[in-house]
């Protein structure tokens, strides 16, 4: 099985935005971390509170987006970020985070990804942990939304997205399939944004969500199209659908070796597969403790 070098930054990073979901003024800052690490994320406006592994065993329910928890301390929304640092297989990072919700930026993937590459990535003298796929693993919900991960015949992640809500949605049915590395990940998903439709606008406002967004900072769709916006592909909506799979996958703490084939999953179900997967399989290496620092 090939496997690869951990990675760091080289230097760190730092970027602002405003939260989704809590309307918070946000400033992320990214620093380089030690081989074995992982990516841990920090609340430094919480005194004294401990670093949160960014690992499915620390991840907690919410609506519509993915969160991590440990003692008193959380973060939520984190999926663009983990997608970021996945999807250019950075492993070890120390993130942290004056806010209970990473900023959405433009609601992709994009602005942190090129800060990264600006920023540079360096090898470390670590072999990277992986778990490939030895045996199918599958689940679903009630509504028929199912996700499966089952093996494949090279040392790659694949992941193949059906997207379909039915003649009467905005969203036309999508599908894609594509082996996931940096310039796949750089050309193919970083940018593709996260989306609303239109008619689910006014519900999560009144929710106190998005208010401090307009149609213009992410994707709003409705029955004629985008709204203030233009689509960047046509089927930008599959596109971040994975990107969403990927920054989920990397709850798993390692590389991650299979074909994963999506039907309308979600957060939820994403997380759910990693569970199973964490059950089901061992990864190549030595099960080694994070180190929390």
């Amino acid at each position: 099985m090939r496997t690869r070098q951990q990675r760091t930054l080289a230097r760190s990073v730092q970027c602002s935005g405003v939260g989704i979901f809590t309307n918070s003024d946000v400033k992320i800052r990214f620093f380089p971390a030690p081989e074995n690490h992982g990516i841990q994320f920090v609340r430094t406006d919480l005194s004294g509170s401990k670093p949160i592994p960014a690992l499915i065993e620390n991840a907690v329910f919410r609506q519509r987006r993915t969160a991590i928890e440990f003692e008193d301390a959380s973060v939520e929304m984190i999926e663009h970020v983990m997608a970021a640092l996945a999807g250019l297989q950075i492993d070890n990072c120390r993130v942290e985070i004056n806010a209970p919700e990473a900023p959405c930026f433009d609601g992709s993937s994009l602005e942190l990804s090129e800060e990264f590459l600006e920023a540079g990535i360096v090898e470390q003298p670590f072999p990277r942990k992986v778990i490939s796929i030895q045996q199918p693993v599958t689940v679903e919900n009630e509504a028929g939304s199912f996700i499966q991960a089952r093996p494949l015949n090279r040392s790659v992640m694949a992941i193949g997205y059906y997207l379909n809500y039915g003649a009467d949605s905005p969203v036309e049915p999508q599908c894609l399939t594509l082996e996931i590395n940096p310039e796949v990940w750089m050309n193919q998903l970083a940018f593709s944004r996260t989306f609303v439709l239109e008619e689910e606008v006014a519900a999560m406002r009144e929710l106190g969500y998005g208010q401090r967004l307009s149609a213009a900072d992410l994707l709003v769709l409705g029955p004629d199209g985008p709204v203030d916006n233009e689509l960047r592909t046509l089927d930008e909506c599959v596109r971040h659908k994975m990107l969403d799979c990927l920054g989920d996958f990397a709850l798993l703490g390692c590389d991650l070796h299979g074909y994963f084939s999506a039907n309308q999953s979600g957060h939820a179900l994403n997380r759910e597969l990693i569970r199973q997967i964490r059950l089901t399989h061992q990864s190549t290496e030595s099960e080694t403790a994070w180190k929390v620092a």
